[in-house]
């Protein structure tokens, strides 16, 4: 079994912003595989598939990005998993749009959703794909992650979201997320 966690922050307020990737990959993932996220635990929308025996669930923190921990380790804990076989999409401001940067494990890189996510856990050893926004030029931060993609961007955004879900696909085929690694972060 494995648990794919897309951060985001929920609202149509928030639909489509840069720091929404997560969903929005996720979401994209689960139109791909023709399911819904028709169930909701531990403060997580859900979705389910099986690829040959084995139960993929795709999940939708609920809670703020900040708080997205809250969410992650009980369904983990339900569901029996280790944090060995989850993975967590988020933004990340020093990638271009649409470029991917997949990792084994590491520090939260100035991202509360994974601050969180490390907080309740208390490991930095998950695997993630990060998925670039790039950096504002003339903007704080704070307002830059909550700004939609330029009509330029968007295409470069799509490719990365394509990507994403490529890379997933191969983990899972593969469960073996080091050649995931090497043939996705070379794109």
């Amino acid at each position: 079994m494995k648990l794919i966690v897309g951060l985001g922050n929920v609202g149509s307020k928030y639909a489509g912003t840069r720091h929404n990737v997560g969903f929005m990959t996720v979401e994209e993932y689960a139109r791909q595989k023709g399911i819904e996220f028709s169930q909701i635990k531990h403060e997580a929308e859900i979705a389910e598939f099986f690829y040959q025996g084995e139960k993929i669930i795709l999940a939708k923190p609920l809670t703020y990005m900040n708080e997205s921990g809250r969410s992650v380790k009980p369904l983990l804990n339900y569901s029996n998993l280790a944090v060995s076989d989850l993975v967590v999409i988020h933004d990340d401001l020093d990638l271009p749009v649409g470029h991917l940067r997949l990792r084994l494990q590491g520090s939260a890189g100035g991202h509360n959703g994974i601050k969180s996510i490390i907080a309740q856990l208390g490991t930095q050893k998950f695997k993630r794909i990060r998925i670039g926004i790039d950096h504002p030029q003339k903007v704080s931060v704070v307002d830059w992650v909550l700004t939609r993609f330029t009509q330029t961007e968007q295409k470069e955004f799509a490719q990365g979201i394509e990507q994403a879900t490529a890379a997933l696909d191969n983990w899972i085929e593969n469960d073996d997320f080091m050649l995931t690694m090497n043939k996705f972060n070379h794109k």
